[in-house]
C-alpha cells in the first residue's frame, strides 16, 4: 500500500456526458448513449487506466421538459442499466459496475436479485446507487398520478435497504454444499427467510441467487438534502455527490462522516466522490476555449427547461433579464437540486437567463485547465478533506476522456496520487471496503 493517501476515481457515463451540448462538440460521438461499441470502447480505455469505478446513473422518464427543449437532448433514450452493465461486465475483468436502482418505482426483490446476479457475473465488481428518484413524471410511467412526498421517499428508501440487504443474507456463504454421492444440493440450516412486514414493504424471501460474491455489492447513495446525509451516513459506502466549490466540499465531508461516526461506523467505511466536471488542454486558456465552446453548443431552450427542472417550478414565465424571483414555491423534486440553482444564483448575481444557460451546460464544480492544475486542484481536495476522490464528467466523448486518460492520470500517477495497477479483483477492494458480515450466519 502506498504511504500517503490516494484517490479513488468514478466515471460518470450516463449520460456518457452531463453537457448538453456534448453531442454536438466536433469530433464527438453524436449516439454515445446508445452505441454499446462506444461503450464498450470507452469503459476498455477507462479499465486500463485503473479506474475504481464505471458509473451509470439512470431515469424512470424521459426528462419533463418541453418538447422543443427535449428534441434537442442527447439524454432522451439509454440503454436499461443492468441489460448494459451485464454485457459490459463479459468484456472487462477489474472496473466496478455501478447502476441506479430506484427505491421508489422498483421492489426490493427485483432490486436484490438483479444486482446479486451482476455482483457473480462480475465476480464482484458491482455497486447499487440507491436512488429515491426526483423526476415527478416517473411516477406517470408506474401507474401513479402523483410523486410520493420527498421525506416519505427516503423513509421508504431507508427500509427497502434493510430488505435488499436482508435479502442478500438470505444464504451462509457456504449454503451450497452441491454433495453428489449423497444428493444433497444445499443446507436448509443455511438459508433464511426474512419475513419482512414493515410501514412500506411486505417481503417473505429468501432470494433465489446465492449470497453475492462481495457478500453485499457497494453501496452508493446520491442524495445531498438533510434527509439524503442522514441515509448516507446510515447506509452508504461511496457518496456521489455535488458541491460547487471546495470549501462547500469540505463542510459536507465533515457532516456527513461525523454522521456515521456517531452511529459507529469507522469514516474509512465511506467514500465520498463529488462529481467532477473536467476539461483539459495544454494551456489554461485552451481548456477554458474549449468549455467556452461547449457552453456555446447549449440552445436556450434547453437552458430554461434545465434551470425549470432544477427548480421544480416553470422558470420561463420568469424575468429572463431579471434575477430569480424570492418567491419560488418549493416543490417535490430535489431539494438539494433546487438549492444548488438558487445558491449559485445569488452567488454571482446571475439574471434567470444567465443561470438558465450555466445550468443548461454544466452548473457543478469543473476543472478546466492543464494537466498540472487539474491534479493541482485534485490533490487540494485529497489532502485537505473534501473528499476522496472524484465521480469524473467528460465534456465530450471520446475526445474529453482521452485527454483526462492520456494527460491527467499519468501526472496523479507520477504524484503517487493514483494507482499504477488494481490491487485487488473487487470493486470493495479497489474501494479499500470490508466484505459485510451476514446478519443471518456467521460465515
Amino acid at each position: 500500500m502506498p504511504s500517503r493517501r490516494q484517490l479513488h476515481l468514478g466515471a460518470f457515463m450516463r449520460p456518457a456526458s452531463i453537457h448538453t451540448g456534448a453531442w454536438r462538440y466536433p469530433g464527438a460521438w453524436p449516439d454515445m448513449n446508445f452505441n454499446f461499441t462506444h461503450i464498450k470502447e470507452s469503459i476498455q480505455k477507462l479499465e486500463r487506466a485503473k479506474f475504481d469505478a464505471f458509473f451509470m446513473a439512470d431515469h424512470m422518464a424521459v426528462l419533463n421538459m418541453p418538447i422543443d427543449a427535449l428534441k434537442r437532448s442527447h439524454t432522451a433514450t439509454s440503454f436499461e442499466p443492468f441489460t448494459l452493465l451485464s454485457a459490459l461486465s463479459q468484456v472487462t475483468e477489474r472496473i466496478g459496475l455501478v447502476a441506479t436502482g430506484s427505491t421508489t418505482f422498483d421492489a426490493p426483490y427485483h432490486i436484490a436479485r438483479r444486482f446479486a446476479s451482476l455482483d457473480h457475473m462480475s465476480n464482484g465488481r458491482a455497486g447499487w446507487n440507491i436512488v429515491t428518484t426526483s423526476n415527478p413524471d416517473a411516477a406517470l410511467n408506474f401507474g401513479l398520478d402523483d410523486h410520493m412526498e420527498h421525506s416519505e421517499r427516503y423513509r421508504r428508501a431507508r427500509e427497502f435497504y434493510d430488505v435488499v440487504t436482508g435479502l442478500w443474507d438470505s444464504w451462509a456463504d457456504d449454503a451450497f454444499v452441491r454433495n453428489v454421492e449423497e444428493g444433497i444440493f444445499f443446507d436448509p440450516a443455511k438459508m433464511h427467510v426474512l419475513n419482512h412486514k414493515g410501514k412500506y414493504l411486505s417481503v417473505r424471501g429468501p432470494l433465489n441467487i446465492a449470497r453475492p460474491v462481495q457478500g453485499w455489492p457497494v453501496i452508493v447513495q446520491a442524495g445531498a438534502s438533510e434527509a439524503g446525509r442522514q441515509l448516507a451516513a446510515e447506509t452508504a459506502e461511496a457518496v456521489f455527490t455535488a458541491q460547487s466549490d471546495i470549501a462547500v466540499g469540505r463542510q459536507f465531508y465533515a457532516d456527513v462522516k461525523g454522521r456515521m461516526e456517531k452511529l459507529g461506523r469507522s469514516r474509512e467505511h465511506m467514500k465520498i466522490l463529488p462529481a467532477c466536471f473536467v476539461v483539459v488542454g495544454d494551456t489554461v486558456e485552451e481548456a477554458k476555449a474549449k468549455r467556452a465552446k461547449l457552453d456555446s453548443l447549449v440552445n436556450y431552450a434547453n437552458a430554461i427547461a434545465s434551470l425549470s427542472i432544477a427548480l421544480g417550478h416553470d422558470a420561463s414565465k420568469f424575468n429572463p433579464d431579471r434575477p430569480l424571483p424570492d418567491d419560488i414555491p418549493e416543490s417535490n423534486a430535489s431539494k438539494s437540486g433546487r438549492e444548488r440553482a438558487i445558491a449559485l444564483g445569488r452567488r454571482e448575481n446571475l439574471t434567470v437567463r444567465q443561470l438558465a444557460q450555466r445550468l443548461g451546460g454544466y452548473s457543478g464544480l469543473a476543472m478546466v485547465g492543464t494537466a498540472q492544475s487539474i491534479a493541482d486542484e485534485m490533490e487540494e481536495w485529497l489532502e485537505t478533506e473534501a473528499s476522496d476522490g472524484f465521480t469524473v464528467m467528460f465534456p465530450y466523448l471520446p475526445g474529453g476522456l482521452d485527454d483526462f486518460v492520456g494527460r491527467v492520470i499519468p501526472e496523479l500517477q507520477r504524484r503517487g496520487l493514483f494507482r499504477h495497477d488494481y490491487q485487488g479483483a473487487t470493486l470493495r477492494e479497489h474501494l479499500h471496503l470490508p466484505r459485510p458480515k451476514n446478519r443471518f450466519f456467521e460465515n
